[in-house]
């Protein structure tokens, strides 16, 4: 629990209105570039899409103490949580059945936002923590230990649904793989 925990705003729907002027590429494309406060975009899209998108990548504010110039990554904790948490119900509402979300974040927030996802999808939805390195150790600026990587939080809305839809390797990427042990896998 958190200060303000069950305070999440209450959002009438919304509607989005397509501005011809910033249109581009393949009119015929579903593809959209929404501008405006993503919460709002978020519960715009909900009326259209609940239930019907099968992967999700978010990269929230990390809150690591810095000013940026479309937001501020230094809120209190129990403010980030909330408005975390808001937007991740509404995500949770546009996952379908055999969709999944993908969360980069680093350890500043990590375990504490794989709490939240635990509490908005279900712990048994958690698929993985992935790790993926972010820089190398000799540009490493960290003061304590290295902190040369970031988390990707993985969940599946519903993970006996769900299942991984792996890429097939080129004959290139072949080449370069070894599999000593023979594993098919």
């Amino acid at each position: 629990t958190w200060i303000g925990k069950g305070d999440e705003p209450t959002l009438e729907p919304r509607i989005l209105i397509e501005n011809p002027e910033y249109s581009y590429g393949d009119l015929d494309s579903e593809n959209m570039l929404i501008h405006g406060d993503n919460l709002l975009a978020l519960k715009a899209l909900e009326q259209d899409y609940a239930g019907k998108v099968k992967c999700i990548y978010i990269d929230p504010p990390y809150n690591t103490g810095h000013a940026f110039e479309h937001y501020d990554d230094n809120l209190e904790h129990s403010i980030w949580l909330g408005l975390i948490k808001s937007r991740l119900n509404i995500l949770k509402n546009l996952l379908s059945d055999d969709g999944s979300i993908w969360i980069s974040i680093d350890d500043d927030e990590c375990h504490y936002l794989k709490v939240l996802c635990d509490e908005v999808f279900g712990r048994i939805n958690f698929v993985n923590n992935a790790i993926w390195h972010k820089k190398h150790s000799r540009s490493n600026d960290a003061k304590w230990f290295s902190d040369n990587h970031d988390h990707i939080l993985v969940y599946a809305k519903n993970k006996l649904e769900w299942k991984i839809n792996k890429l097939p390797r080129t004959a290139e990427q072949d080449k370069s793989y070894k599999n000593p042990d023979n594993d098919p896998r």
